[in-house]
């Protein structure tokens, strides 16, 4: 069944892995650095401005976010590397990522964002191997695409290919929240999982 977007509402923010909320439908996690764009890519998908809290300051969502859309839940996902998080936020980052993923849920897709400006950091290698070693289905998200000049563009798709060995399998979709290129295609890759 299609899922309707226009039937999007925020539903909970978890702070710790008890207070999530029961696994009763399928759900898609969104992934990322901090600042990489992920409140900003859930609020296009769903065509609000600001349902999901976009912030200026990178590490500002230090909670595992759910959105009810129709019948599934959009997961935003606390953002990683933030150097000037402290030794025990990032702990806590960490186990309450872990919990999420480590629960028995309905876990179709993980949506994995990475700023195609830059080379994917490690805290994105980290990422990316520990979704494939867990067997995850997921994809990658180039977000900022619309920040490069056509040639720019050009360059960092030859680079991915090398900066990305081992993951040529994975669907890699350039995407941009401002323009809104992609977001069809992403929709539809969405769907798909949710088909299955």
């Amino acid at each position: 069944m299609e899922i309707n977007y226009a039937k999007a509402e925020f539903f909970t923010s978890c702070g710790l892995t008890n207070q999530l909320p029961a696994a009763d439908r399928a759900e898609i996690a969104f992934s990322g650095r901090s600042n990489v764009g992920k409140s900003s890519l859930i609020n296009k998908l769903l065509n609000r401005k600001s349902l999901a809290r976009v912030s200026g300051v990178p590490g500002k969502t230090v909670t595992v976010n759910f959105y009810k859309v129709d019948n599934v839940y959009f997961v935003d996902l606390p953002g990683y590397g933030y150097a000037k998080a402290s030794r025990d936020e990032q702990r806590r980052w960490s186990q309450l990522v872990d919990g999420y993923f480590a629960g028995t849920r309905g876990l179709r897709l993980v949506v994995q964002l990475i700023d195609m400006r830059h080379k994917p950091s490690n805290d994105d290698m980290m990422m990316l191997d520990y979704l494939r070693q867990s067997g995850r289905d997921f994809i990658i998200a180039l977000t900022k695409a619309d920040k490069l000049k056509k040639t720019e563009r050009e360059k960092r798709r030859a680079a991915l290919a090398t900066e990305l060995i081992g993951y040529e399998d994975i669907v890699k979709l350039e995407l941009s929240s401002q323009s809104g290129e992609g977001i069809d295609k992403l929709k539809a890759l969405i769907q798909a999982f949710l088909d299955r």
